[in-house]
């Protein structure tokens, strides 16, 4: 007779476990595909829940064009007055800060789903260079707010001219 140390032991009855449960359930009830797809539902809105959150917390959800002497920056703002948004900016960085008002609603309404964020929000970007605040044009049209900041003049890359 073999004795068995600890470690293999272990490793043994884990084997027989993940054997069991490969085989157990296929043969005794049968296969339901309708209660796999709702157990799979179920996991993969979990594991989904989580990025949601994280999409909730970068709002507004922005794009980033960079040009030689200047960079363009857009929002998406929907349901958004622009009196509701602010612009700062602060040598490299532009943060929008606001409010996204929640819309009235009846006192017997349920909510049956509930994907959009109200309340405030910040969000703040890293620019690739310097920005002169004196020279920031800021449009909002149809919920798209477009920002185009320019770089200082003394920042701006300059040719040298080489001698021969």
């Amino acid at each position: 007779m073999h004795v068995l140390g600890t470690s293999q032991a272990t490793w043994l009855i884990k084997k027989r476990r993940r054997m069991h449960m490969l085989v157990s359930d296929f043969g005794r009830i049968g296969f339901d595909p309708f209660l796999e797809m709702r157990r799979m539902q179920q996991e993969m809105n979990q594991r989904l829940s989580d990025m949601t959150a994280k999409a909730a917390q970068e709002f507004p959800p922005v794009n980033l064009w960079m040009g030689e002497d200047s960079v363009a920056v857009t929002a998406e703002l929907p349901g958004i007055a622009p009196d509701d948004v602010d612009l700062t900016v602060r040598e490299n960085t532009l943060t929008l800060t606001g409010e996204r008002g929640s819309p009235a609603q009846d006192e017997r309404s349920v909510w049956h789903r509930r994907e959009r964020v109200y309340g405030n929000f910040s969000r703040t970007v890293q620019l690739p260079f310097r920005i002169d605040p004196e020279q920031v044009e800021a449009r909002f049209a149809n919920g798209l707010l477009e920002v185009e900041l320019h770089r200082p003049e003394t920042d701006r890359p300059k040719k040298i001219q080489i001698k021969g």
